[in-house]
């Protein structure tokens, strides 16, 4: 019985082994693809002939934020993380857009639920719907993953300058303010 019991036991870590490696194999070719200084190629350009709609309605062209620092942060309101960090992320562009800075929410969700949550929790900046296909542009943009939230940090010139999965610090939105 004991010998048994080390057999599988053996078996489950060496296929727990083999997986994990699988998946930090994938990770590293991925992550070649996405080279850390720049968003990949079209997938930048693109993004910025991107129009969204805002949760009202209205157009809301992304060349507008070119030439400029630009923090994007996908999110949902279903997404707790998410929720929790927007008002750090709001307070950090009530103090940095003096010096230029901007920030999009870029909201994969219903139009319906967003404009719920801005009427009890308004922000301050641009806030814009991506919908469900926000996730496939966050991907183009390097969120491997494609969970949220996630933010990407763009500098005057176009580049992406950083990117973040999972919910933001204090100590991120200090360094990305060092960036530019």
């Amino acid at each position: 019985m004991k010998r048994r019991s080390l057999i599988y036991g053996g078996a489950a870590v060496g296929a727990g082994l083999a997986g994990a490696g699988l998946a930090w194999w994938r990770l590293q070719a991925s992550e070649a693809d996405v080279p850390s200084g720049a968003a990949g190629g079209s997938a930048q350009s693109d993004f910025w002939r991107l129009t969204f709609e805002t949760p009202d309605g209205s157009p809301l062209a992304l060349s507008r934020f070119a030439s400029r620092p630009l923090l994007v942060n996908f999110w949902a309101t279903w997404c707790p993380p998410c929720v929790e960090e927007l008002p750090l992320i709001d307070a950090f562009y009530q103090e940095h857009k003096l010096k230029n800075w901007q920030v999009l929410g870029l909201a994969i969700d219903q139009p319906s639920a967003v404009r719920a949550w801005l009427q009890k929790k308004p922000l301050s900046f641009p806030v814009a719907m991506a919908g469900f296909q926000g996730t496939e542009l966050s991907k183009s943009l390097g969120n491997l993953s494609g969970g949220l939230p996630f933010t990407v940090v763009f500098g005057a010139s176009g580049q992406v300058l950083h990117r973040k999965s999972g919910k933001v610090s204090p100590d991120d939105l200090a360094q990305w303010a060092r960036l530019v």
